[in-house]
């Protein structure tokens, strides 16, 4: 029997071709995908409770200390509209009745200097009363603006009284003004009466026989207006020639008094007189209230 050939040895694989790898890499093979894929999760920073707890007390002590400083605030502004803000000044209660109470003569002086009234500062020759003052009235001998102003606040009574120069060359028509206003109403009345009135001048009280017996609203030149935060009272003066000229228009004092005017009016100090009349008749008014303040506690 012929001898048999062995079988043939089983063929070997051909090698895997080297395959070269990309710039910054090492030769090899590559190696197999991995199974699962890694992912990270970002995680959240745990806080602090004591951290926690001091931002929650910070923030209560904000609230608590703008509730504070909100009720200080309100209380003063509370405090500040409260009745009888400001106080009353010493003899403001007084004033409010010397109408009736003080002598014609110590509101209304027979003669009233005037230092520093006249143009330029200059004294003017005392002006003496041109005729007896008109009686108490409740409203009437109030111009239309003024009467509105005063009305809510209880216009008590009105005084007047007619002035005359030394030289009979000029007059001047003063009023008092007396109302129930309290401080802070009086206060409130007074901030710019002249120039809030407007041309709101005073009415003129001429006097039969008298200087005076050609002062009328025609005649009226320079006029000023004032209320003094520590008297319930509105002082008024309107001033004018004692020849009866007609003035086109008049002028509050503040600008018949300006630099430069050259008219008529300026010339002749009449409104000079028509303010420096009004201080004088504050001051007077101030002296004797506070007297009778005085005399009152004294008893």
């Amino acid at each position: 029997m012929p001898p048999q050939a062995a079988p043939p040895a089983p063929a070997r694989p051909a090698p895997a071709a080297f395959v070269p790898a990309p710039y910054g890499r090492t030769t090899g093979y590559a190696p197999p995908p991995e199974a699962l894929v890694e992912t990270t999760t970002r995680l959240r920073p745990v806080r602090d409770r004591r951290s926690a707890g001091r931002t929650a007390a910070a923030a209560a002590c904000a609230v608590l200390g703008f509730g504070l400083i909100g009720g200080a605030l309100a209380g003063v502004w509370l405090a500040a509209s409260e009745p009888g803000k400001p106080a009353e000044p010493v003899g403001y209660a007084e004033a409010r009745e010397l109408w009736h109470n003080a002598p014609v003569d110590a509101l209304f002086p027979r003669t009233l200097p005037g230092p520093g009234a006249g143009p330029g500062g200059a004294p003017p020759p005392p002006p003496p009363r041109g005729g007896a003052p008109a009686p108490p009235t409740a409203a009437p001998g109030l111009a239309k603006g003024l009467l509105t102003a005063v009305e809510p606040l209880g216009c008590e009574r009105v005084l007047r009284a007619t002035y005359t120069d030394a030289t009979a060359s000029s007059v001047i028509t003063v009023g008092l003004v007396f109302t129930r206003a309290d401080a802070t109403a009086q206060r409130t009345l007074g901030e710019g009466l002249t120039a809030r009135l407007g041309q709101d001048v005073p009415p003129a009280l001429s006097g039969p026989s008298t200087v005076a017996a050609r002062f009328g609203d025609r005649q009226r030149a320079s006029w000023w207006t004032s209320a003094p935060a520590d008297l319930p009272v509105v002082v008024t003066a309107v001033s004018g020639f004692a020849d009866g000229r007609a003035v086109d228009a008049p002028q509050p004092a503040d600008k018949a008094t300006a630099k430069g005017r050259t008219d008529a009016v300026a010339q002749s100090g009449l409104g000079h007189e028509a303010k420096g009349i009004t201080e004088r008749l504050e001051r007077l008014l101030r002296t004797t209230a506070t007297t009778a303040a005085k005399e009152k506690e004294a008893r």
